[in-house]
């Protein structure tokens, strides 16, 4: 993990493994990723930005695990599972979802399609 990633979490050192798993799933599944550390989250990319890990409190702090991450993705349609924290469509065909992360397992299957749809249509914007 480089400098600037290991400063994104300087205050939740916690959320440490979790992001390894994510990552080490996202580089194994897709090519051409570009990880791009920033001080309020750590931007996913391809041709285009198809999602980002922040610290997003996009559930309610009683309910939220501890560690935790929030992955967000842009998708070209809303994605109505429960698993989803929030879902906005900021303009016409794009659909943000936050999903709040608190433990390895729900890495999943699911979880890395909708980051491989997420790509996908990131890759196909012109």
């Amino acid at each position: 993990m480089d400098q600037n990633t290991l400063f994104f979490f300087h205050q939740k050192p916690e959320a440490i493994p979790l992001y390894e798993v994510f990552e080490e799933r996202l580089l194994a599944g897709l090519e051409g990723v570009v990880i791009q550390p920033q001080k309020s989250q750590i931007t996913l990319k391809n041709r285009r930005v198809f999602g980002a890990v922040s610290f997003l409190a996009a559930r309610k702090a009683k309910n939220r695990p501890d560690p935790y991450i929030t992955i967000t993705l842009g998708l070209n349609r809303r994605e109505g599972s429960p698993r989803i924290d929030q879902v906005s469509e900021p303009y016409p065909g794009r659909w943000t979802h936050h999903i709040v992360i608190g433990s390895v397992e729900e890495i999943d299957g699911q979880l890395m399609a909708w980051v491989k749809e997420a790509y996908d249509f990131a890759a196909a914007k012109r």
